[in-house]
């Protein structure tokens, strides 16, 4: 409650604070996140009409901002019956299953649609042990678009009805930079991408820094920004090697810097030769997005824990996958560059949307 990522959203979902429901009976959509908020871009700016957005994390708040002017946190189970006010239809993206969400949907006259479903191999477990209360939920939902077959025959099993396999929204995007930075001459650049605890030092313990190269660091959570700071000091130190932030120098010229500034991710990427992935090197995270560096056809290197990612990296060609005492040599290497191969059909969702209102 205390940590500053949580000050507005705490308040807000537990109690209502500065959160009322939203004013217009319209379409409404529930994203948990950064991520999957971001994947609703091409989806609201195709049926070019006014949306509500609902999120869990102050990120995704920040990111739905940009799309719609009415956004609010998605309040506690228990407030849905009173929070809630008639909607056309209600989206509500990837394993957002939350009961009394659709179940107070549907008593209100909604239609609601279930986007982006996915059932990871780690989940999988946990979902059939307890099919019977699944069920129930999957009983107040009217379509399911699902990320791939494998993901609609688990759904099928706990009860899922209506089901459509599109493929994973996130490959529908167009990932732009919104900021151009100059790519530093004779250094090859190389991003450690939304990285975790203990992983900057799992890896760089492994990298050393080179003249011809400058290492990027990217961590995935802001709170830690200062924490990697410090470490990343201490391996400049060491190392002999010249340190930057990004919020203090926007320049690539030092043999590391650290990328202190959210939202610079997919600017990055757009200077960099080669990315390494983040939370794949550390058993627990299970991967992260390798949609955004493939757009850009750089050569992506991924750890072997992204169990979380596997349909997304399944739409992803030549992405090399490696321990991480093994990134020194695959650097020095000519790699192939990643590239997205499967991208998503939306029609069928906009037209399911466009049926209602």
């Amino acid at each position: 409650m205390f940590q500053s990522k949580y000050k507005e959203s705490i308040p807000a979902r537990f109690f209502l604070y500065n959160n009322p429901f939203f004013d217009k009976n319209d379409i409404w959509f529930h994203s948990c996140s950064l991520g999957e908020t971001k994947s609703l871009k091409p989806i609201i700016e195709r049926l070019e009409q006014n949306a509500n957005i609902s999120v869990i994390t102050n990120t995704g708040y920040k990111e739905a901002k940009k799309l719609s002017n009415s956004v609010r946190y998605l309040p506690f189970e228990i407030f849905q019956p009173f929070w809630q006010k008639r909607q056309k239809v209600l989206v509500v993206l990837e394993a957002e299953l939350w009961y009394m969400l659709f179940f107070t949907a549907k008593r209100k006259g909604d239609k609601t649609i279930l986007l982006n479903a996915r059932i990871s191999d780690n989940s999988y477990k946990s979902y059939k042990k307890f099919s019977f209360f699944y069920k129930l939920i999957f009983r107040q939902i009217d379509e399911v678009f699902a990320q791939s077959q494998k993901d609609a025959d688990r759904l099928k099993e706990l009860g899922a009805k209506n089901i459509k396999v599109i493929g994973n929204i996130k490959t529908f995007g167009d990932f732009k930079p919104t900021k151009h930075y100059t790519k530093p001459k004779d250094r090859k650049v190389v991003l450690l991408a939304s990285t975790h605890k203990d992983e900057e030092r799992a890896i760089l313990s492994h990298l050393k820094p080179k003249r011809d190269l400058c290492i990027v660091v990217a961590p995935r959570h802001p709170e830690r920004f200062k924490e990697v700071d410090e470490y990343l000091r201490e391996y400049c130190d060491k190392n002999e090697a010249s340190y930057s932030a990004l919020s203090k120098d926007e320049s690539f010229e030092k043999d590391v810097v650290l990328c202190d500034k959210m939202g610079e991710l997919v600017n990055i990427y757009a200077i960099c030769d080669i990315a390494v992935l983040g939370g794949s090197f550390i058993d627990g995270v299970g991967g992260h997005n390798p949609l955004e560096p493939a757009s850009f056809e750089i050569p992506i290197i991924s750890g072997r824990y992204f169990f979380n990612q596997q349909t997304l990296y399944d739409s992803v060609e030549n992405i090399h996958i490696t321990q991480e005492d093994k990134i020194e040599e695959l650097i020095q290497k000519d790699l192939l560059p990643a590239r997205i191969k499967d991208r998503a059909d939306i029609e069928p969702v906009i037209r399911s949307i466009q049926s209602v209102v």
